[in-house]
């Protein structure tokens, strides 16, 4: 048990990147189960917890058909960027949206303002799992070690997409070069 106050981030673990999702993450449902043990035991704790998610409007140039990299995903008010429907909801949890103009917006910090929150908390470490491994949890690992958190991420409880084969490992060894620690 650390004394060092935490939050839980689940990143996007939405209908559209797991199976069956127009921008599906291998086994991308299997991060579920573990990342709902860890919302029981922060939710316990009184710990607070937050859920990023992809908030997409219908046109943006974040999709494929419009110059961008992906195919349409996680649009608002979809079916498609409803969280997993076995995901843990409480009202506790604080959900938070990224994404909602042209930008990528991969991390949970971008455009928003968790980083804020968790300081008005007293937060000093976050602890990250979700989806994908590769992008959106890289890249708010790598973000919230450059706010200043301390960062562990839970290997057990994300999914690489790998555009490219081992994209996945790469994702970890870059998040662990940069200071955080795999758990």
């Amino acid at each position: 048990m650390t004394n060092t106050r935490q939050a839980l981030l689940v990143i996007d673990v939405q209908n559209d990147f797991c199976p069956g999702g127009t921008l599906a993450v291998p086994q991308g449902d299997e991060v579920v189960a573990p990342l709902n043990k860890l919302i029981h035991e922060f939710l316990e704790r009184g710990d607070p917890v937050y859920k990023s998610r992809d908030w997409h409007p219908r046109s943006t140039k974040h999709f494929a058909e419009s110059g961008g990299t992906w195919p349409v995903h996680c649009v608002q008010d979809t079916e498609g960027a409803k969280f997993h429907p076995a995901l843990v909801d409480d009202p506790r949890i604080k959900v938070v949206s990224k994404g909602l103009g042209d930008k990528d917006c991969y991390s949970a910090f971008d455009e928003t303002d968790l980083a804020t929150e968790l300081r008005k908390q007293s937060v000093e470490e976050v602890v990250v799992g979700g989806l994908a491994t590769d992008y959106c949890v890289k890249n708010t690992v790598l973000d919230a070690l450059q706010q200043g958190f301390k960062v562990k991420a839970v290997e057990e409880a994300m999914r690489p997409v790998e555009l490219q084969p081992g994209d996945g490992k790469q994702a970890i060894e870059e998040m662990r070069a940069a200071g955080a620690e795999i758990v």
